[in-house]
């Protein structure tokens, strides 16, 4: 087969990784990809947003089958327009990816089938927005409806910065069109877990947990990010809680956006928070998590494009997938100052070095070569990954391979996977 990845961080790195060791997989595309990309795919050179050039190079080069990585294009419709030229895509369709593209969706469907989670009030009106916050108190969340690339939520510890925060989206514009609409919602105590599903319009397969670390700075303070680092599993994830959200979450929106003419299918990623009172949706991604996907790809054991294809054809119900027993975890290097700004074509070293370590994968996410540098050239840049026995064994390691890499641009949080550490 023929396969076209569609986007260029450190999530499409893992797919590439993961599915060219399919026997199926006699060739492989990414567009545009990146530097470490390049060493598992050819890569093209569209943007992951051309609709119509993706769609005219799957056309003319036969691709078999699409795989759409980030957010952007399936909200764009990506998958619409590759289904009406006759090619098969994995990834929800334009209808079934508004769950990501509009928070204010999203809300509401919630609301409607009855699926827990925070409060909320959505607000196209400045005024009645900062209302809403004087009313409720703080500590309270503002967030933009629209797609923000993980930037668009912002905690806010007091009534002052909730309006602040109003005034940065939807006065300021800070996210453009995706702050024409804010959702605010109460604020949730407990544990994050972000929980994977793959579907295909009527089943749901589960895959393995994850955590993800979303504060740029150690103990979880200041900005959030796309994310920090990332561990597998989430030990926070009983059988009896799983149980629960298939049941309570994961099913009943299934069956929602199916009611609603808008039937699910690809990754279903739901951001959760597990509180006293149970697990509550935080958020739902229509694409796998990024760092949390490369995670998930070092512990695959099962054939990924087999799972991908069976999803897209509507056959997951015949499908099973196994994982390694172990532990994977994930340190992001990111450029000094993101995830506010940055200086972009600092050279990287060491990467062979980092990468000699047993165990160790380094995922890049924002890189390009040059004359045979490898450069940075985004703001979350690498993704050193280890697989190992346990939690601890993988921070080890992949903190071992981040010493090895000379990026002097660069830096990373040094307390991936402390929540899985201190319970044991």
């Amino acid at each position: 087969m023929k396969i076209l990845v569609v986007g260029g961080g450190g999530r499409e790195h893992a797919f590439c990784w993961a599915l060219v060791k399919s026997p199926d997989c006699d060739a492989l595309y990414c567009a545009p990809g990146n530097a470490g990309i390049a060493d598992v795919a050819e890569c093209v050179d569209i943007d992951a947003e051309d609709i119509d050039a993706l769609v005219a190079f799957a056309v003319q080069s036969s691709i078999d089958l699409v795989v759409v990585g980030p957010e952007g294009p399936l909200v764009l419709g990506l998958v619409d327009a590759l289904q009406d030229a006759g090619i098969l895509a994995f990834g929800p369709n334009k209808a079934a990816a508004i769950l990501e593209g509009s928070k204010a969706f999203m809300k509401d469907l919630f609301a409607k089938y009855d699926i827990p989670t925070a409060a909320y009030g959505r607000f196209t009106d400045y005024g009645r927005a900062a209302a809403y916050v004087r009313a409720k108190g703080a500590p309270i969340v503002v967030k933009a409806s629209g797609l923000a690339a993980g930037k668009g939520v912002i905690i806010c510890d007091t009534v002052d910065e909730a309006i602040d925060a109003l005034g940065v989206i939807m006065r300021d514009g800070a996210f453009g069109d995706a702050g024409d609409e804010v959702v605010i919602e109460e604020f949730l105590e407990g544990e994050e877990l972000s929980y994977f599903a793959l579907v295909d319009g009527k089943t749901a397969l589960p895959l393995v947990s994850a955590q993800d670390h979303k504060a740029v700075h150690d103990g979880d303070v200041g900005p959030n990010t796309g994310g920090m680092g990332a561990y597998s599993p989430a030990p926070v994830l009983t059988s009896e809680l799983e149980a629960d959200i298939m049941a309570r979450i994961i099913r009943p929106t299934i069956d929602g956006m199916a009611a609603e003419g808008r039937p699910y299918s690809g990754i279903l990623f739901a951001g959760l928070m597990i509180t006293e009172d149970g697990p509550k949706v935080i958020e739902f991604n229509a694409r796998f998590g990024d760092p949390e996907c490369q995670v998930q790809m070092m512990r695959l054991q099962s054939d990924l494009l087999e799972l991908l294809l069976a999803t897209a054809e509507g056959r997951l119900a015949e499908m099973e997938v196994s994982w390694h027993d172990g532990s994977a975890l994930l340190v992001v290097m990111a450029a000094d100052g993101y995830p506010g700004a940055y200086k972009k074509d600092t050279p990287i070293n060491g990467l062979g070095a980092a990468g000699g370590i047993d165990g160790v994968t380094v995922f890049h996410a924002g890189t390009r070569a040059e004359g045979g540098q490898i450069l940075a050239n985004g703001g979350r840049v690498l993704g050193v990954t280890a697989l190992a026995a346990d939690i601890k064994s993988a921070q080890v390691a992949a903190y071992q391979a981040v010493d090895l890499i000379d990026w002097p641009d660069g830096f990373c949080r040094r307390d991936i996977g402390w929540r899985a550490i201190d319970r044991d």
